[in-house]
């Protein structure tokens, strides 16, 4: 049979979503601009404060001058969601690569048939490690006007915190698909 040998398509579709999506959060975990923070009081227009996870950049748009490792004044890196941030987004970057072997080895392109339970056991990883990175990405959004930010500064959601919410939305679904293999064992 030559369909048999085929790999089903949500094992594809998992394996496609899951590493788009672990890039996307990687970025968005090591990039210093989960928001921004422009027109601060004494201050020229032009300069931006990117605020990451890890860094706090300034850039001075018009000279085109980018400084990072900004000093820390206002406690921002000692706010709840900051830190759960930064335990959580690495945490999920480590499970979605052990997800991914996994996956790997129960989606198989070197056997006649597919592993159907390690691959559902691997969507299960993936779906657990999207909503790893998903939970800090979203109560930082949800507190993003709240953590501590320059006298009179506009603030407006950065990058890197939509490459991780598109990561974690990416890993999710592309789990899910793997996780549908889980329906070949309980058929057997």
């Amino acid at each position: 049979h030559l369909r048999s040998m085929r790999t089903p398509t949500a094992m594809i579709v998992g394996m496609v979503l899951c590493p788009c999506g672990i890039l996307l959060t990687f970025i968005g975990t090591v990039t210093p601009n989960w928001r921004q923070v422009s027109h601060m009081s004494n201050q020229p227009i032009d300069v931006v404060l990117e605020q990451g996870i890890w860094d706090i950049c300034r850039e001075q748009q018009s000279i085109h001058d980018r400084l990072c490792g900004q000093a820390d004044e206002l406690g921002y890196f000692k706010e709840v969601p900051v830190q759960v941030a930064q335990g959580m987004m690495p945490t999920s970057l480590a499970l979605t690569l052990l997800g991914l072997v996994v996956a790997a080895l129960g989606v198989r392109c070197w056997q006649k048939e597919p592993r159907h339970l390690l691959a559902g056991l691997s969507g299960l990883m993936l779906i657990l490690s999207g909503l790893l990175s998903l939970v800090p990405a979203s109560w930082y959004t949800h507190e993003l006007w709240a953590l501590p930010a320059p006298d009179g500064g506009t603030l407006v959601v950065g990058y890197s915190l939509v490459l991780s919410y598109l990561g974690s939305c990416m890993e999710i679904l592309g789990g899910l698909a793997l996780a549908l293999s889980l329906h070949h064992c309980c058929k057997e």
